[in-house]
């Protein structure tokens, strides 16, 4: 029969494993890069459809900001039959239908022209950008502008966009050629190949890249025991 003694040590030893695989921070780097998601500067992606000459050119500039390895199809769409109101709509086409499905919207851009030369245009993230919301950004007349966004202020304009544009799902190779060709993504490669990627953590920092916080291991000083 165990004594008590043995029967209390036997028990402590049981209750103090799952605290101690509980405090096993070995595998915390990988839980972070679940639903890790790629910056988009959206500052960028604004001046894109402001200098835009049309869908076309757009979903080009649009493709070269982003640097995930998704590609970003573009639907634009007049909403009015005035071709006051236009919205663009950026979307991840994972079905390839060429449509805007369920799920699968990172940006929408309305434009709406509210005077005589005078308009403003906003942009809202959706899904894992759901938390970008811009201000409302002013256009006008006289502003360097390309020309899918400047015709809107010709007199007697008519919206061309009443049966929407969406990117074809046979454009996306092209698109990702152009982008995989395009100088920012050719030196990010070059940065990449050198080992000054993006991403990396600089020597001596705290921080822990991509994978989440990197932790310190302490190591426990020796204790000496007298007799």
């Amino acid at each position: 029969m165990l004594s008590k003694t043995t029967w209390l040590a036997a028990a402590l030893s049981l209750c103090l494993v799952p605290m101690g695989c509980s405090q096993d921070r070995g595998n915390d780097r990988w839980a972070t890069t679940e639903n890790t998601n790629v910056a988009i500067d959206w500052n960028k992606v604004n001046e894109a459809y402001k200098a835009a000459e049309g869908p076309e050119d757009l979903e080009k500039r649009i493709n070269e900001i982003y640097q995930g390895d998704e590609t970003i199809s573009i639907s634009v769409r007049d909403v009015d039959e005035a071709g006051k109101t236009q919205e663009v709509t950026g979307f991840f086409d994972k079905n390839s239908s060429g449509n805007v499905d369920e799920g699968e919207k990172v940006f929408t851009i309305k434009r709406e022209i509210t005077g005589d030369g005078q308009g403003h245009m906003q942009t809202q993230g959706y899904g894992a950008y759901a938390g970008y919301h811009s201000p409302l950004l002013s256009i006008a007349t006289g502003m360097l502008l390309g020309s899918m966004m400047s015709r809107a202020f010709m007199p007697g304009y008519a919206p061309m966009y009443s049966q929407p544009y969406r990117t074809s799902p046979s454009r996306l190779g092209q698109l990702r050629e152009a982008r995989a060709n395009s100088p920012s993504r050719a030196s990010r490669s070059k940065a990449s190949s050198t080992g000054r990627g993006y991403n990396r953590t600089p020597r001596g920092s705290r921080g822990g890249g991509r994978f989440g916080v990197r932790r310190a291991v302490r190591t426990a000083r020796p204790v000496h025991l007298t007799a």
